[in-house]
């Protein structure tokens, strides 16, 4: 074997489809794409959920619901979480940085704590909510409750 009698693989390589090219090649008139109709012409696109002229399902279908667009979504943290929080990783404060650094929480996620649970250490805590029950734990536990 040398070099100039290498050759791939039979089937190895594959010719490419040259379409629209004249009848002689196989692929001429038509062009691969039938006759007629949406598809066949130039710069033709439907849409994912076009059915041909039925009405789509998305009108078929009543509208139902709300969305509230000046709700504000927080990420619930319950005490009893702190508590697992703080004593795995040695924490003192729980705030928003704090959350940050162990990807708890996004950058632009506000934080409410919920009052399930107890606190056994006195930790400081940096939250945009807290509910009633929350605070009176974390105070009776001799930590603070912040309200940012």
């Amino acid at each position: 074997m040398e070099l100039h009698n290498l050759r791939p693989a039979k089937g190895a390589i594959k010719k490419r489809k040259r379409i629209a090219r004249g009848e002689g090649s196989g692929h001429g008139g038509t062009a691969t794409k039938g006759h007629k109709g949406m598809k066949a012409r130039s710069g033709a696109k439907s849409t994912k959920n076009f059915e041909g002229g039925q009405t789509p399902l998305q009108r078929r279908l009543p509208k139902i619901g709300f969305k509230n667009i000046s709700t504000k979504e927080y990420v619930t943290f319950n005490l009893d979480q702190i508590q697992d929080l703080a004593t795995k990783h040695g924490l003192s404060t729980f705030d928003h940085e704090t959350l940050r650094k162990y990807r708890l929480v996004g950058k632009n996620d506000q934080i409410k704590i919920l009052g399930r649970g107890e606190l056994s250490s006195s930790i400081h805590i940096k939250a945009n909510k807290a509910t009633a029950s929350a605070g009176e734990k974390v105070k009776a536990s001799g930590g603070t409750l912040e309200i940012v």
